[in-house]
């Protein structure tokens, strides 16, 4: 073969393994999802398709958020903590009359102002957001087992859990409506505005941003707060699923968002994600837990093989 001939190889070699490696999660998800099609024939349908965008939503709407704190090369380990305490809160104003519309935007108020407050102390007393989130995954916790004596606060109201949870629009139910909606507002600011190309640049060289006249400490504080603000609203969408605050209901919700933003493509080290990836990998999750469950496993086996397609997904991505 002349120089000529293998010159040209090469390149389209190299391209064809770039597109892999780009593109491997999604291969994966093909291939899980196709062979729970062929092993579970009843998976294959419009209900089940649903049935795993409603389950998916709540951490799809999480891992948008997560996604600006990770690709700026920071962490949030409270989200599922904040996502139990403004289930509470929402339930607590329902329950003071305050109305559900007003119930609603004070929690989303109150979940950004706390992603706010760990963006502070992560950008003003320069401490390490793996410790500040894990402080705050601990306190909000103990908040919402302390305000009620760790009882649940039930929900009464139809206009609450309608628009966040049993209400549809158009056909589509509300949870995937709201899921839609705010992957493309996250979308759109990460992806399509200046302030996104901040976001990446910080991420990517904290310093060289610096240098560019990027705000850096800014960008942290709104990756903070969007996160604060998105697992405030999926806290709001679990209370009304179950129809009470209760201070358990986002225990350990965390470790899945992480896990669907990096498996969707987002570097755990900055300055490379996607929204939409971040959610392709929520619904991954989803369908691999829906799938073991169709199949019969148990719930200990379930989460012993969810977690090894996890961590083989993780691996194969960062090849």
């Amino acid at each position: 073969m002349s120089d000529a001939s293998r010159s040209g190889l090469q390149p389209r070699h190299l391209a064809v393994t770039g597109f892999l490696r780009d593109h491997i999660t999604y291969l994966i998800f093909g291939l899980v999802t196709l062979y729970f099609v062929f092993t579970a024939p009843s998976f294959a349908t419009l209900g089940t398709a649903e049935a795993i965008l409603r389950i998916t939503a709540i951490v799809s709407i999480m891992a948008v958020g997560m996604t600006f704190v990770i690709i700026t090369a920071e962490i949030d380990l409270s989200v599922g903590s904040m996502a139990s305490l403004s289930g509470m809160i929402g339930a607590l104003l329902l329950q003071a009359d305050y109305g559900w519309i007003s119930a609603i935007l004070l929690t989303l108020l109150f979940g950004a102002a706390v992603g706010a407050f760990s963006g502070l102390l992560v950008t003003w007393l320069r401490i390490p957001s793996f410790l500040v989130t894990l402080g705050m995954l601990s306190i909000l916790s103990g908040v919402a087992l302390t305000i009620t004596g760790t009882r649940s606060v039930p929900i009464v109201s139809d206009h609450f859990t309608g628009s966040l949870w049993d209400g549809s629009v158009a056909g589509v139910p509300v949870p995937i409506v709201w899921t839609i909606a705010i992957a493309i507002v996250g979308f759109y600011v990460l992806h399509l505005t200046p302030l996104g190309k901040r976001v990446f640049a910080t991420g990517g060289n904290v310093t060289a941003a610096r240098f560019s006249g990027v705000r850096t400490d800014r960008i942290k504080l709104l990756a903070f707060t969007v996160s604060g603000f998105t697992a405030s609203l999926s806290g709001l969408m679990l209370a009304a699923r179950s129809t009470a605050g209760n201070p358990s209901l986002g225990s350990g919700l965390e470790l899945d968002v992480i896990a669907a933003v990096i498996i969707g493509g987002t570097s755990l080290f900055g300055g490379r994600g996607s929204i939409v990836g971040s959610v392709v990998g929520a619904i991954f999750i989803g369908i691999v837990g829906f799938g073991l469950l169709v199949m019969g496993f148990s719930t200990s086996i379930q989460e012993i093989i969810k977690g090894a397609i996890i961590i083989g997904a993780v691996a194969l991505a960062r090849r």
